[in-house]
């Protein structure tokens, strides 16, 4: 649990952030334990501290100015706090139409009001329009979004911006240098243009600062009109297939490796992706949906009998020898000499007569 220090008798008031003997800072702001504990946000946990609903060992606290270490117990509404969980993140494939706040003075849908209910509270990196869809971080960790926020991360934030409008070079190089709008000065951005699609474009747009709206403004300073925006990655956390609505959780060894904090236990996860993937087969020559072509099972139809062999080839159960030679002639012999089953003697009109040799008549003596 936690323990409060308290100021030597007799001196000032102390210094929350300073151990007064050692002049180091010692234990952390209470506000701060109650936020990494999943009890609320930094704010709200010092209107609750101010409120009168916070205790540190029994005594109750009305001031946010104060530092506890693990030893201090902790109670909010008579609810012991428990121990901070490690620091975990969330992807969120964001809809359109919902506000990235805990809060809205106008009474619209929220992300947390679509969030799945058995998770934690979590707090946004970041934010996504009204209208923007896409890639949204989540984590539990304060001190993870802020890293996450602060300009000196320059992580790079792409787009997928659908524009009305048949942009050119000209249009967007003032986009890749830098422009201002309406006095605020906009960072150069990673503009491409992916395909023209009838009165709309497509294009891919990074960034590495999030202003208020700040891709629709300057695509409205050059000319195009943004109708819909996906964000699909920040710095190195990809939206993938992840479907619009669905939430994953990364794997702690992700989060550990790539904002480099250490975790006592880096493995477990709330969600874990499959070892291995079975591949469809790959496609054979033959044109698009015929046999051996994915997801499509080779089937024989009384058609696909395959045909004879070449070179005079039997069939499998065909009848050999004599008994072929007396099937054939009771079809084609047999009526010509009268008796039926006859055996064939190789001469036209069933006449009788030696058989033919394939010599020529013998000279006479």
């Amino acid at each position: 649990m936690y323990e409060r220090k308290n100021a030597p008798s007799g001196s000032g008031p102390q210094n929350p952030d300073t151990d007064a003997s050692a002049g180091t800072p010692t234990g952390d702001r209470i506000a701060k334990v109650l936020s990494r504990a999943g009890i609320a946000s930094r704010r709200e946990a010092e209107r609750m501290i101010e409120a009168g609903r916070v205790r540190v060992n029994g005594e109750q606290i009305t001031s946010p100015a104060l530092n506890v270490t693990p030893e201090d117990k902790i109670t909010v509404d008579n609810t012991p706090v428990g121990a901070p969980e490690p620091p975990r993140m969330w992807l969120y494939h964001k809809p359109a139409g919902l506000v990235t706040t805990a809060r809205d003075e106008k009474g619209r849908e929220t992300i947390f009001d679509a969030l799945p209910e058995d998770m934690p509270r979590v707090m946004t990196v970041g934010r996504l329009d009204l209208n923007s869809e896409g890639l949204l971080l989540l984590t539990n960790d304060g001190g993870v979004k802020r890293k996450l926020e602060l300009p000196s991360t320059g992580w790079l934030r792409r787009y997928r911006a659908r524009v009305n409008g048949r942009p050119t070079d000209e249009m967007l190089e003032p986009l890749r240098k830098g422009i201002t709008v309406e006095g605020e000065n906009f960072q150069p951005m990673d503009v491409t243009l992916d395909r023209q699609q009838g009165a709309n474009a497509w294009l891919t747009v990074g960034l590495r600062e999030g202003r208020n709206r700040e891709i629709r403004r300057a695509m409205e300073a050059v000319g195009l009109t943004v109708n819909r925006l996906i964000r699909i990655s920040y710095g190195p956390f990809q939206l993938g297939e992840l479907k619009i609505g669905e939430v994953e959780e990364l794997r702690r060894k992700v989060v550990r490796d790539q904002l480099g904090l250490e975790l006592e236990d880096p493995s477990g996860t709330a969600t874990k992706k499959p070892t291995g993937l079975r591949r469809p087969p790959r496609r054979k020559p033959g044109g698009f949906g015929g046999a051996g072509q994915p997801g499509l099972p080779v089937q024989r139809g009384e058609d696909d009998e395959p045909p004879p062999r070449r070179g005079g080839g039997k069939a499998k159960n065909a009848p050999r020898g004599k008994a072929a030679m007396g099937k054939t002639a009771g079809k084609a012999g047999g009526k010509a000499s009268g008796k039926p089953g006859a055996r064939p003697t190789g001469r036209p009109n069933g006449k009788t007569g030696p058989k033919p040799t394939g010599r020529g008549p013998k000279p006479r003596r």
